[in-house]
């Protein structure tokens, strides 16, 4: 079952320190059946808005590449169409190679989504990790009086599952790391999310850990087994569990 750190609350807005701030329209091809903003619609967001603010911050050359770890994701209030979506991130914790970084999506005609991912600064050539510059850490670290962040799993693998279903990959599911991008794996997510509409009435938490990469041609399945208000959900190649998932109910605010 997930760890007790799932149920953690995320940061609020900080009143001061560098926030960075953009907005722009819901794309029509991001949307549901029911026209709201899905969530890898909000998954490619939430990676342009950390593309900008690096920019902003005058970082992005010096480190270009980052992976995800997890992504936290509440639906607090669906984001319809049509809307204006006005972006907030800024730092929750970092330490010298990693960083969680929290992205508020509010619309201008109502919705609110708060998400937190875990980004790992990577260097292209060798894939580890890589740390970051003083000038990234002395301004991201003024929203946060975390500086020393270190890496714990929320959610367990999960064990056998009750419903398992293929996963067929595309050429367009794959980055420059030829891995499966971080939105693919929200496509699958969506698979589970049509068979229990009730848990993914908001407000509701999803949350993604990415163990290993998925790589083109790799044979996928969706594993989920439902748990009361819960969803726990993996991403396996044969019993290699490469993605580790969960959906749940969020009490009203």
């Amino acid at each position: 079952m997930p760890t007790d750190d799932v149920d953690h609350p995320l940061s609020a807005l900080p009143a001061t320190g560098y926030v960075y701030r953009t907005s722009w329209p819901v794309a029509t091809g991001d949307l549901d059946g029911n026209l709201h903003l899905r969530l890898d619609g909000v998954a490619r967001y939430i990676q342009e808005v950390g593309a900008e603010n690096l920019v902003d911050a005058g970082e992005a050359e010096d480190h270009p590449h980052w992976l995800v770890q997890r992504t936290v994701i509440d639906v607090i209030e669906p984001i319809e169409f049509p809307n204006h979506v006005s972006f907030s991130r800024w730092c929750s914790a970092l330490s010298s190679r990693w960083c969680t970084m929290r992205v508020d999506l509010v619309g201008t005609d109502g919705g609110r989504i708060e998400t937190e991912g875990f980004w790992i600064a990577i260097n292209s050539k060798t894939l580890t990790p890589q740390r970051v510059s003083d000038t990234l850490i002395e301004r991201f670290a003024s929203t946060t009086d975390i500086h020393r962040l270190r890496w714990r799993p929320w959610l367990e693998n999960p064990g056998a599952a009750d419903n398992t279903t293929s996963f067929p990959l595309r050429r367009t599911d794959i980055d420059i790391f030829e891995h499966v991008t971080n939105t693919a794996y929200w496509h699958a997510i969506h698979e589970v999310m049509a068979l229990v509409p009730d848990v993914c009435t908001p407000p509701y938490r999803a949350v993604i850990e990415y163990r290993r990469p998925i790589k083109y041609g790799e044979v996928v399945t969706i594993e989920w087994t439902r748990h009361g208000p819960d969803v726990q959900i993996a991403l396996a190649v044969g019993d290699d569990v490469r993605a580790a998932a969960l959906l749940r109910k969020l009490s009203p605010c």
